[in-house]
């Protein structure tokens, strides 16, 4: 008896610590576990060939190519895995941007040229050692609201994009807030 009274504020404590973790990390009191949460959508995608291949998914086809930078050939109209994360991650940002100002009662504008999200994803490391990782830079732009309204906006979507939340703690990532 004595030695379970001994041990429940350490239980306390260790049930309020992913919690703190999470308050730390900027997520607040949203902790969801994607082992078990309710499957919203599922996109497949099928690579035959690496970086010089192609990707084929359900309404997908897309040839790859390695990056001049990297040695390869860049040719025109194929793409690369970074060209394809940077694609994803800001059309996945910009509408938690959407979602986010709509909960903080800011009206986004309509014409789609109006909110504009540019992402470069970076491929940095040492090739040779097989030492790489990814670094993000977003710039985020959008017409008609002031800098502290856009910044509100974008400190909200960091929270609630599926690929920001996936990435965060891992992934160095900079968002920079540019009039248009």
């Amino acid at each position: 008896m004595v030695y379970a009274r001994s041990l429940r504020p350490l239980l306390a404590t260790a049930r309020r610590v992913p919690q703190i973790l999470a308050t730390e990390r900027g997520i607040g009191r949203r902790l969801l576990n994607t082992d078990t949460a309710p499957i919203l959508y599922s996109a497949h995608a099928s690579v035959k060939g690496a970086r010089t291949g192609i990707v084929e998914g359900d309404d997908l086809r897309v040839g790859l190519t390695m990056a001049k930078a990297l040695g390869g050939a860049g040719d025109k109209g194929k793409t690369n895995p970074e060209e394809l994360f940077a694609a994803g991650y800001g059309a996945c940002f910009q509408s938690a941007m959407n979602a986010s100002a709509a909960s903080l009662k800011i009206k986004m504008p309509t014409d789609p040229g109006d909110s504009v999200v540019s992402t470069t994803v970076h491929l940095v490391g040492d090739m040779k050692k097989l030492d790489m990782g990814i670094r993000v830079d977003m710039k985020v732009s959008i017409r008609g609201l002031e800098k502290d309204q856009i910044e509100k906006i974008v400190d909200k979507a960091k929270k609630v994009c599926p690929y920001s939340r996936a990435i965060r703690g891992n992934v160095s990532t900079n968002v920079e807030v540019v009039q248009m």
